[in-house]
């Protein structure tokens, strides 16, 4: 464990295809979505304290769930979390920690990574990020995490490597050619069988002078306005600096701010099992189904001729399911969800046509 070795855990998502147990003023990485007993950010944290010092693990997320990261997780202090006043997507946010990363340690290699990920055989995530961490340190390149595809998904976003042996580089790394929007099926097929894509599992390691070198390069006016607090960055001003400022930066993902224009990005195929737990399908994949492929969170269950559902209640909540299969039942307070599972991607929608019937009381 070194001391040069940081990381960010972006935790500022809504989740809104995990309603209704994810809303705006409880998002799902603050829920136990497995029923392990821990939240999805418990997890996450912990699985990087492992090789990052607890001290060097940084949070983002909006100010508004700054208590829930604090209540979780009693042990962070509080310049750990890092909030941002306005939603400006992924880029500013990771500026910002980079910013105060630096002037920490101008020496530090730094990983960002999602709060809300499942991750099997943790030991081999934390060998992966090891040998991505060497060679940031060894040279200016930026590192990304792919995984290697089981089918051809529709849900992920694709990294296409070059295939030539010249183009790897140590630890495994292979040249990113490009970065591929989710695709429709046959396009997904196609990639599959090219045998050179891998899934972006959004996870990227760089040298901290990398990151900001880039964003020197390709977002000059980014950079400029986050350089401008550099003296106020873990300091008592820091606080009414971002306040004033975050809000003029440009609202941007890190993808299209840097990944898709910097020459020298690597992919490592992980070694990992690994689910971006974005859907209650995907949720589903990763829990123990009893004999009828029910899988079950927190509820007692009784199916009649029911298979293959996912169901989540309150603890010890009975759940009587008869002559229906392949559907999400999800029991919270006041809002019952019973939908297919293969019409999950339309959660976004039912949750607009929620709050234009109900309003924001259900969201």
């Amino acid at each position: 464990m070194k001391k040069n070795h940081y990381a960010v855990i972006m935790a500022g998502g809504v989740g809104s295809r995990f309603w209704p147990v994810s809303t705006t003023e409880f998002p799902k990485q603050f829920h136990d979505m497995l029923g392990t007993g821990k939240t999805l950010l418990q997890k996450t944290f912990e699985r990087l304290s492992t090789f990052i010092p607890k001290e060097n693990i940084l949070i983002l997320t909006n100010e508004r769930y700054s208590d829930l990261v604090k209540e979780q997780i009693p042990t962070i202090n509080t310049p750990q979390i890092v909030t941002e006043p306005a939603m400006r997507n992924t880029a500013p946010c990771i500026l910002y920690a980079a910013m105060k990363i630096n002037k920490m340690d101008p020496e530090a290699v730094m990983i960002v990574a999602p709060s809300d990920h499942w991750i099997e055989a943790e030991e081999l995530f934390a060998k992966d990020v090891g040998h991505c961490f060497e060679s940031c340190e060894e040279d200016e390149v930026i590192c990304t995490m792919g995984i290697i595809p089981t089918f051809p998904n529709t849900g992920y976003g694709y990294i296409e490597y070059e295939k030539s042996g010249e183009a790897e580089q140590d630890q495994g790394l292979k040249l990113v050619n490009q970065f591929k929007e989710k695709p429709v099926y046959q396009t997904a097929k196609k990639y599959l069988e090219q045998g050179n894509f891998l899934w972006n599992a959004g996870i990227f390691m760089w040298s901290v002078s990398t990151i900001l070198n880039a964003f020197k390069q390709f977002r000059p006016t980014q950079y400029e306005l986050f350089k401008a607090g550099e003296e106020f960055y873990n300091t008592e001003r820091e606080a009414e600096f971002i306040e004033e400022h975050y809000a003029k930066a440009e609202n941007i993902s890190i993808d299209y701010a840097i990944l898709e224009r910097a020459e020298k990005i690597y992919v490592r195929p992980a070694s990992f099992d690994w689910n971006d737990l974005g859907t209650w399908g995907s949720l589903y994949d990763r829990l123990e189904k009893d004999p009828h492929n029910n899988a079950l969170v927190n509820a007692k269950f009784l199916g009649r001729n029911a298979s293959s559902n996912m169901v989540r209640t309150k603890t010890g909540k009975l759940v009587v399911v008869e002559d229906l299969s392949d559907y999400v039942i999800v029991d919270k307070d006041e809002v019952l969800l019973i939908m297919p599972k293969s019409k999950e991607q339309e959660i976004k929608n039912v949750l607009a046509q929620v709050k234009e019937i109900y309003g924001d009381q259900y969201i």
